[in-house]
């Protein structure tokens, strides 16, 4: 049962990642060994302290990512828009390993943000298109969701 729960996981991924159904085989592959590499790698069971937490931290990323798409075709579309690039520092709880690495994965999809690393030991440095945007504000709302689904 543990291993369909892992397979349903990672089709599901794959389906978002995907947009739907389309190359549904591949995704039934990379879902098959993306199962196997979990089971091998992290062989005890998967569970999240707070599901309700995980589904708001979800549906919180799947619109970070409609606004991201419509906000990056919309500066495509309209070069007059201004940007103003720059860094933008995020100080995180989160420990360094998989929860980090996690959330960092997850503010990739932040619109107009992306992690470029770390310039000392828990303050994360984000790429903007946009400082004027709230950026940092978006990230400790996801950090505060990521954190709850993972410790309730």
């Amino acid at each position: 049962m543990e291993r369909a729960a892992r397979f349903a996981l990672f089709l599901g991924l794959w389906l978002v990642l995907a947009g739907g159904v389309a190359g549904l085989g591949f995704g039934l592959l990379a879902a098959g060994l993306a199962t196997w590499a979990s089971a091998r790698l992290m062989p005890g069971r998967m569970r999240l302290a707070n599901p309700v937490a995980a589904l708001c931290l979800v549906a919180r990323t799947a619109s970070q990512t409609l606004l991201a798409g419509t906000d990056i075709a919309r500066r495509a579309f309209a070069p007059s828009l201004s940007l103003q690039p720059g860094l933008v520092t995020h100080a995180t709880a989160l420990p360094e390993g998989m929860a980090r690495d996690s959330f960092t994965a997850l503010a990739s999809l932040a619109p107009g943000a992306l992690p470029a690393g770390e310039d000392e030991p828990g303050m994360l440095v984000i790429h903007a298109l946009d400082t004027r945007l709230p950026v940092a504000a978006d990230l400790a709302a996801t950090e505060a969701l990521h954190a709850r689904a993972r410790h309730g």
